[in-house]
């Protein structure tokens, strides 16, 4: 893995000598960017992705105008809560064949309207087929922010290559890229974009908390997670081919993952005599937090634990949560959303959800991660998640820490965007 120190030390002395970093004094008209992102809708980080990029693009290049190119599961409710954010995004969707033609007017209308093709931040490249054939269409530059990279074939590495940069949100996923011969100008740690979405929507929020008891500053967030997402399950049908051994994985898995977390939330209550809530990050979180962290509880603990049974937005989600004295979550984007508004947070992580997790290390925050895949006792999960109740200066001077440290690279990745749009 590439220390914190080196891959910190090796980013500022690119984007110091790189020419793409020198800022241009005059344009003669806005920059066009086409953002790729919204990968699915099932998911509140995935979700997430897109605010979170689109307020990055708001911040540091605000004379640009940015086209989001969403994936066919992005739904009405999304498109309806970026919009309350971000009125002057427009959205639009489609496919494109291997040579980037589409019958989808407003589609061909925004690829040949950009400048420059911003592939968001995700579990990958995950509209490799998407961009490789913008590129062969128009030539026009393009970049990748914020992913994680866990080997590719040789055509999605000569693509990489050919970036004007790529930032990845692991140091694991960097090393990896560089071992496999991807030769980007630039390539560098790059904080997911999800760090920066700042969605609202505190009416939800507060009626939710009114009706179930909470109060703000006096409950816990936990989250529990499936090794795989069981999608099928969504569609209504049993697993098929590769689902199966990951249906019995996740079966196998569960008590094993879930007894560290739920032993700490009986810690946690018993110590604060504070409430949890056991909440979803996708929509199949919900059977598994109830079967898991809330049924086996003892009957003094079990009444102070609040269970969502509905999935929510990530809007009202992310408003429960900085009510909250922080979170202890098996997902990932949760805490990356929990931590970019100032709420500490606890990841768990597993081999099932790639390398991303180490981000937690790469941001400073190793001692808050914790890895399922080898032996996870409660008492430390329970120590710190105690601390977040009872020592909130100290977990936030923490989250301070760390954010500054991820908002320093956010301004230094998005003058590496401005410049490549020159």
């Amino acid at each position: 893995m590439v220390s914190r120190r080196t891959f910190l030390g090796s980013a500022s002395t690119g984007l110091l000598l790189h020419p793409l970093a020198v800022a241009q004094n005059s344009k003669p008209r806005p920059k066009r960017i086409l953002l790729r992102s919204s990968w699915q809708a099932i998911n509140i980080g995935d979700i997430g992705h897109t605010p979170g990029v689109l307020a990055l693009l708001e911040k540091y290049i605000p004379d640009a105008e940015v086209i989001m190119w969403a994936s066919a599961a992005h739904t009405a409710d999304t498109t309806a809560m970026l919009t309350k954010r971000f009125p002057k995004v427009k959205v639009v969707k489609g496919e494109v064949d291997a040579d980037g033609k589409t019958a989808v007017k407003e589609l061909d209308a925004a690829i040949e309207w950009c400048d420059f093709f911003l592939h968001s931040s995700g579990p990958s490249l995950v509209a490799a087929k998407h961009l490789a054939a913008f590129d062969k269409r128009t030539g026009k530059p393009f970049g990748v922010y914020g992913i994680t990279f866990g080997g590719a074939d040789d055509a999605q590495k000569k693509l990489l290559s050919r970036a004007k940069f790529v930032f990845f949100r692991d140091s694991v996923s960097l090393a990896r890229a560089k071992t496999d011969g991807i030769t980007s100008p630039i390539m560098e740690f790059g904080p997911d974009g999800a760090f920066a979405v700042d969605l609202r929507n505190d009416d939800k929020a507060e009626e939710f908390l009114k009706a179930n008891g909470l109060e703000a500053g006096k409950f816990l967030v936990a989250i529990p997670r499936w090794r795989t997402t069981p999608r099928w399950t969504l569609y209504k049908r049993e697993p098929m081919g590769d689902e199966i051994a990951r249906e019995k994985a996740n079966h196998r898995l569960k008590e094993q993952d879930h007894k560290p977390v739920r032993e700490a939330m009986v810690s946690f209550v018993r110590e604060t005599g504070m409430k949890v809530l056991v909440c979803p990050e996708d929509m199949t979180q919900m059977s598994i937090g109830k079967e898991q962290l809330v049924d086996p509880l003892p009957d003094d603990v079990k009444k102070q634990v609040v269970w969502r049974e509905k999935f929510w937005n990530t809007d009202e989600a992310l408003s429960t949560y900085v009510r909250s004295v922080g979170l202890l979550s098996m997902d990932m984007h949760s805490p990356i959303m929990a931590m970019g508004n100032g709420v500490p947070a606890i990841h768990l992580r597993f081999q099932e959800q790639t390398s991303k997790g180490y981000m937690w290390k790469d941001i400073g925050l190793g001692d808050w991660l914790f890895d399922l895949d080898g032996k996870v006792e409660a008492s430390p999960l329970a120590k710190i998640i105690i601390g977040f109740a009872k020592d909130p200066k100290a977990a936030k001077a923490k989250v301070d820490e760390a954010m500054a440290f991820v908002r320093k690279r956010q301004k230094e990745t998005m003058a590496v965007v401005r410049a490549s749009l020159a």
